[in-house]
């Protein structure tokens, strides 16, 4: 879940000067469209002004997606130029703080809610999954399918594995590849989720298998990175090309 960054660029603003909240001289929304006004012909310090105001703007547009423009120039100038605030430190600390919370728990009600979404979901899949003729399901609820039976080896829960593989969501996201990079990856099996630690001690080198892995022997409630939301069921197809016991 992404994080309130209240931290502005470089950190040559302190939060407090950001907070300021002095009312609105302009209500005029702010061009989209490139300034005309700064171009390489422009003066040493606009070009620094106005390359300082673009990348602190630009980085800050997740941490703060609602922030009120013209009262933010308007506490920087003051603050810059050394102007009374109109508000005292303790209450731009308690006026951060409040929107940090906020912000917190509404991300986490949406995080929460995105996690419902994806269990339902996979529940659903899994279940008509399962009745498809060649899926195993096993104790765990770990489903698979054989695409093709290996002759070589088969590793331990302990060993260390060398595979190819591509993971994707229900959807058909595909959010990891070796195959894409073109380079296997080798790992030992009791260091990765619990999917892959049960499934490949289910192939021989040299197998093929697809597995359909249910949330909770994957990245489970949380979820990982971008892609990977809460309570994904996941599908990977493995190539088992080594095992090192």
């Amino acid at each position: 879940m992404k994080k309130i960054v209240l931290g502005l660029t470089c950190g040559v603003l302190s939060m407090y000067g950001a907070a300021y909240a002095a009312p609105a001289k302009s209500t005029k929304k702010a061009s989209s469209s490139p300034a005309s006004s700064i171009n390489e012909n422009s003066s040493e310090l606009q070009k620094v002004g106005y390359s300082f105001g673009y990348i602190m703007g630009k980085s800050n547009t997740e941490a703060v997606k609602d922030l009120d423009v013209n009262t933010f120039i308007q506490g920087f100038r003051d603050g810059y130029a050394g102007k009374p605030a109109g508000l005292s430190e303790e209450q731009m600390k308690a006026a951060l703080l409040e929107y940090k919370h906020n912000q917190e728990a509404q991300d986490m009600k949406v995080f929460e809610q995105q996690g419902k979404v994806n269990s339902d979901a996979g529940a659903k899949f899994l279940a008509e999954n399962a009745k498809k003729p060649g899926i195993t399901t096993t104790a765990s609820g770990l489903q698979y399918e054989v695409i093709k039976q290996g002759t070589g080896k088969r590793p331990t829960a302990k060993a260390k594995v060398t595979v190819h593989y591509e993971g994707k969501l229900i959807d058909g996201t595909v959010f990891d590849s070796s195959i894409d990079r073109g380079e296997p990856i080798t790992f030992p099996l009791d260091q990765v989720i619990a999917g892959w630690t049960e499934g490949l001690q289910l192939m021989k080198e040299g197998a093929h298998y697809r597995f359909f892995i249910p949330a909770k022997l994957g990245y489970g409630e949380t979820g990982a990175g971008n892609t990977i939301g809460p309570n994904s069921t996941l599908i990977f197809d493995v190539e088992l090309i080594k095992v090192e016991q």
